[in-house]
Parts: C-alpha cells; structure tokens; sequence
C-alpha cells in the first residue's frame, strides 16, 4: 500500500474519531457518511472548504442529538484530484466501510468517474457542486446549481448590458464543453452571435495564443469557464496584456474566489451568477459564515461549494428522519413528495423530486476593480427546470444516464 492511501486511510479513521469524541453518550449504531474530496492536488483550494462544511454540520448535529438518535460519523478520504483515486475510494467506503450516504467530487469527471461504481453497488451519494447539468440518476442528489440556474440569468443579461458578440473560453472535458453548449444555445435563442470558443486541458497555464485569438475576435464580452489552479493563470495574463472585456463565469469566484487570490484589477468587471459567496449580506449568510469561521479561522474563502455541503448534511439528516431509515429506496419515496426544503444560508432551497437537483436563490456577482464584490441581481426560488422539463422523472423510472441539451432524455 502506498503512503498516500495511508495518509487518506489515518485521515478517515482520525476525521471519525474526533466527530464522535465528544458525543460518547450515544448508544446506538453510528450512521457513516463517508467524504470523498480534493484535499491535495489542483482542486483543492476550491474543496477544502467543502470537507470543512460537512465537519461543522456533522458537530452542529451530533451536539443536537445526531439523527434519530444516532450520532453522525464521518469517514474521509483524500481524493487528491485523482480520478482513479475517486474509483479506489468509492468502492472502499461503500464495500468495506459500509458508509450509508457518500458526499463525493468536485470536478464532473471525477463524478463521472465513480458514479457507475455507485450506481453497481446500489449506494447513494451526493453530488454538492456547481456543474453542467444532465444527470438523471436516483443513486444521485445535487445540491450544487445547473446551467438553467446559471446561464438563462447571466448570459441575457450580459447581452443586454454589453453586446451580442461572445467568445467562449472553457475547460476541456464534460464541464467545459457541456457548459458551452448550454451557451451556444442561449446565446442563440436571445439574437447572439459566438465569434469564439476555445476548450482548453487541464492543467494548461499558459493563454498567450487564447489572449490573441479573443482580441483578433472582437466579442463584446468572455465567457469562462475555466478550472483548476493551472487555468486561473488567465486572469493575471488577460490583464497583462490589456484585454479588458467584461467577463461572465458560472464557476469563477463562487469556487475559487479569484477575486481575493489574484492582485486586482485582473478580475474587473467579472460577472458570476453564484448560489453563495461569502459576501452576501443576509442575516442569515452572515450567521453561517461567523460559524464557520469560529470553527476554522484560518479558512481564507467559505465558497458555493462548502454552503452547498453543509446544507447537504442537513437535507440528508431531514430525509432520513422523515423516512425513519437510512435506505436509499425509503429516503427516495420521502424526496418524491415534493417538500423536501430548508432555510439555508443562501435562501430556502428545495430537492425537486423528478431529478432530485436542487432549487436555489442566484446572485449575480460583480467584482469590481478593487475586487469588491456588488450584487446587480438577485433571482430568488430558480428551480432545476430543465432536467424534469426535458423526460428526466425519477419518480417513475432511473435511467442512471447524463443528457445535454443536443441528447435529451427520451420522452415517456
């Protein structure tokens, strides 16, 4: 065995023990959730967070009295933006752990990439990320936001407010090419015309060739959709080379927070349509983030990805009270109701039941040339239209399958 599972293997045992160390007074059986995370690797900084989110709803709720009187113990591993390592630990958790739910990925390919070992195994996992959108799966709840959520508010209102000129720019794997089909779409559905769209690998950090390109293009604003710590080496160039575009990102900020990372104004006029950033001024946004950081001080970002975790434990812990069991058919017969919903830090937000995504509040973020952070726009209560809309009813049959906008689900 090599020192790096070990490491993620002491991780796990030592994340359990401290969850229920201090809740000895429980009787009955622990209910597992394992955590398969990017810890280490080019996602990190954007998922650290996530684990941290999931360790404070674990306390908050094993210190309440845990779930049905059963305290909540986590089991976590370092997936360190590793694919095969998300394949390595799912199997894992679930086989040998016996975890009851597994909260697990970042990226839409490490999803991709354990979500036919879930859907083997009978497991049950949630996905707690931002992503592109399609996936039709009852082993499967999302709480992150999809493109209908995202794109059909950012990109009108871009075009309105700049042009009808666009240039994507995009990560070259499912997120990227997914998400910028879902662009191309409504660009064209609003009078737009795409003047550029470039998919760019992982890991690629330098944008001299992309930066020329956009310029000799002429589009009126940039769409990015770019991933990872490599990829965020645009932003610094682009400003470098005086591109000065507006630019509109489903991802950018709520994950990475670029805008406190990169010296300003390489973000200026950045516009991002996020279920959560930790500038959003509500009481209850605010109450969240000083928990958050009371518990972990030197977190330097709470991001989309760690609110969209911490609610996920508490949906979790609302379904499997209301189901009186941890089994994944029983949690899904709660789910099909419709009413599944809670007051997070964001809003209230609700799993709708045909393609058990979420419905969320979406704030437009405008970074300013200080790197302030300004709301133009809020749309409260977008659900997850599209999914449901397009054949995807989990209430009534699993396909277990992605779609896109060019592969819809069969119609019934």
């Amino acid at each position: 065995m090599n020192r790096t599972v070990v490491r993620g293997l002491h991780a796990a045992v030592l994340a359990g023990t401290l969850v229920l160390a201090s809740n000895m007074a429980f009787a009955e059986t622990p209910i597992k959730l394992g955590v398969l995370e990017d810890q280490s690797g080019d996602f990190a900084v954007a998922t650290i967070g996530k684990v941290h989110a999931i360790q404070l709803a674990a306390e908050e709720i094993n210190k309440s009295g845990g779930i049905m009187g059963r305290p909540l113990e986590l089991v976590i591993y370092d997936t360190q933006s590793d694919n095969t390592r998300y394949q390595e630990f799912m199997r894992r958790v679930l086989q040998r752990d016996k975890a009851d739910v597994v909260f697990a990925g970042f990226s839409s390919a490490s999803r991709e990439a354990y979500r036919p070992i879930v859907d083997q195994l009978n497991g049950f996992a949630f996905y707690n990320n931002q992503y592109e959108g399609g996936v039709c799966d009852g082993h499967m709840i999302v709480t992150g936001a999809v493109p209908e959520q995202q794109f059909s508010t950012l990109i009108p209102y871009m075009m309105q407010a700049y042009g009808k000129k666009v240039y994507t720019l995009a990560a070259d794997y499912n997120f990227g090419q997914i998400s910028a089909e879902w662009v191309r779409k409504i660009v064209k559905e609003n009078g737009g015309e795409m003047v550029g769209e470039e998919f760019i690998p992982l890991g690629v950090s330098q944008f001299s060739q992309s930066i020329q390109n956009i310029q000799k293009a002429k589009p009126d604003f940039v769409v990015t959709l770019l991933v990872g710590t490599a990829q965020a080496s645009y932003y610094e160039q682009a400003a470098s080379a005086n591109v000065n575009l507006p630019m509109a990102s489903s991802v950018n900020v709520g994950q990475g927070y670029e805008h406190k990372r990169f010296k300003a104004p390489s973000l200026k006029d950045m516009y991002v349509t996020t279920n959560y950033i930790e500038e959003i001024d509500s009481p209850t946004a605010k109450a969240f983030l000083a928990k958050f950081k009371a518990k972990f001080p030197n977190e330097p970002y709470v991001n989309q990805e760690a609110e969209n975790s911490y609610l996920a434990v508490y949906l979790y812990k609302q379904m499997v009270e209301r189901a009186k069991s941890t089994k994944r058919d029983d949690i899904r017969k709660v789910i099909a109701q419709g009413d599944v919903c809670m007051d997070a830090p964001e809003g209230k937000v609700c799993i709708d039941p045909k393609s058990q995504h979420m419905s969320h509040t979406i704030y437009l973020a405008k970074v300013g040339a200080d790197h302030s952070i300004t709301f133009p726009k809020v749309w409260e209560g977008i659900k997850p239209y599209w999914l449901g809309d397009a054949g995807c009813d989990l209430t009534k049959k699993d396909p277990t399958a992605q779609y896109t906008p060019s592969n819809p689900p069969p119609k019934p």
